[in-house]
């Protein structure tokens, strides 16, 4: 295999080329601190362009600094969402509470951000799209690490050596089962399965969330805007992971309909617009653990690393503080091996803090027990009256170190 030519900074330095795979949320925020520290910086995305909109994402506490480093703060406020009010329904539709959100989820002094996912993905684009190539509609067809360097072939089949391989390529990241093995060995399961999908907003919801509960199940709908369109999400108990229905797109379709099969309220026109959705995402609700983020000169980060799962709302939150302290210790060390280390050293407590928001309660939105609801329902009524609840310490648990100038680390 022939390698690309090195890349050569002014001052004369061999740049690192390094290939990012994914361009959702961890990639590009990776890529733009890369290539601000000197790197050749190349990102590679099997779909065929950047997916806009999406469902609503949070940025809160250390992450929120990390957007403000990059400039994009101002771009992400006019974004925000900035939907306060949730509803929570019972088995019959009847209403338990209607609170703030804040009151439930925490907030920073008002400085924490949701957004569409699309939003803050196009934004991070935007921000790196000069200085970074990008290689959509390809992926990774096979790695082979040599001694100098990460031999690479492209599903289109080109052939490239880089110096370094990141793998931010989500949940079920191929980087991660090529490089370190199948994902068995790092999933941990929650015992939830999840549905997410758009509908049509027939509801007149405006920039709010209505949540359904019966024991094991949930649905919600949420309203980011004042369209005529509706992010729906169904939730239920599933002890052990249906990797089979999962494999099948029908078999996903029916194994979320019988599961919410005679349910009350509105839950069979939630069902049958599942089954008409385009945009249908089934999966497990699940977190990514693994004794090591890195193997020769291939890492991992986000979602690919550490997922936290959906249940904590911090997955967009640790890709983008991840992203910055991997590109953090590339720049404060030539040798990868140090710094992959580095990474891990600074990361990994704040990785935990946050995966454990499942343990202490993040989960508690979705009961699977009579008894249990019942004892949610109860807090929830409970919170009508009281102000915004105080953000969790794991959110700005880690403390980002400065990067130097750009001359510096040329």
């Amino acid at each position: 295999m022939t390698p690309t030519r090195p890349s050569t900074a002014v001052s004369g330095v061999v740049k690192r080329r390094i290939l990012i795979s994914g361009a959702s949320i961890s990639g590009p925020a990776l890529a733009y601190w890369l290539a601000r520290s000197g790197c050749a910086v190349t990102v590679v995305e099997k779909a065929g362009a950047l997916r806009g909109g999406g469902y609503p994402i949070d940025i809160r506490g250390t992450a929120t600094e990390v957007v403000r480093r990059m400039g994009l703060l101002p771009r992400l406020r006019d974004a925000h969402i900035d939907a306060r009010r949730g509803t929570f329904l019972d088995a019959d539709g009847g209403v338990v509470a209607s609170l703030d959100l804040r009151a439930v989820t925490g907030s920073a002094g008002g400085q924490d951000l949701e957004v569409r996912r699309g939003d803050l993905a196009e934004a991070l684009h935007a921000l790196v799209r000069d200085d970074v190539e990008f290689l959509f509609g390809d992926s990774v067809d096979t790695l082979d690490q040599s001694g100098s360097g990460v031999d690479v072939t492209f599903r289109s089949g080109g052939r490239r050596t880089f110096d370094l391989v990141i793998g931010a390529d989500g949940m079920h990241s191929w980087t991660r089962t090529s490089s370190f093995g199948p994902e068995t060995r790092f999933h941990r399961h929650l015992g939830y399965c999840f549905a997410i999908f758009t509908m049509p907003n027939t509801f007149g919801l405006s920039r709010e969330l209505m949540m359904w509960n019966t024991p094991g199940k949930a649905a919600a709908l949420y309203a980011v805007g004042d369209d005529d369109e509706l992010h729906a999400f169904l939730t239920f108990h599933q002890p052990q992971p249906p990797l089979e229905a999962l494999r099948d797109p029908d078999a996903r379709r029916d194994l979320v309909a019988r599961t919410f099969a005679g349910a009350g309220w509105r839950i069979p026109a939630l069902v049958d617009a599942m089954r008409d959705a385009e945009d249908l995402f089934v999966d497990t609700a699940g977190q990514i653990r693994m004794p090591s983020w890195s193997s020769g000169r291939v890492a991992l980060v986000g979602d690919a690393a550490y997922a936290p799962s959906f249940l904590t709302g911090q997955g967009s939150s640790l890709a983008l503080a991840g992203a910055y302290m991997l590109a953090h210790s590339l720049a404060a060390h030539r040798d990868h091996t140090a710094a992959f280390a580095a990474y891990e050293r600074d990361v990994r407590a704040f990785v935990a803090m946050n995966q454990a928001l499942v343990d202490n309660g993040a989960a508690t939105l979705f009961p699977t027990t009579a008894r249990a609801l019942e004892q949610r329902n109860a807090r929830l009524r409970g919170l009508v009256t009281m102000p915004p609840a105080a953000a969790r310490p794991a959110y700005s648990a880690l403390t980002l170190p400065e990067f130097a100038s750009l001359d510096a680390m040329s």
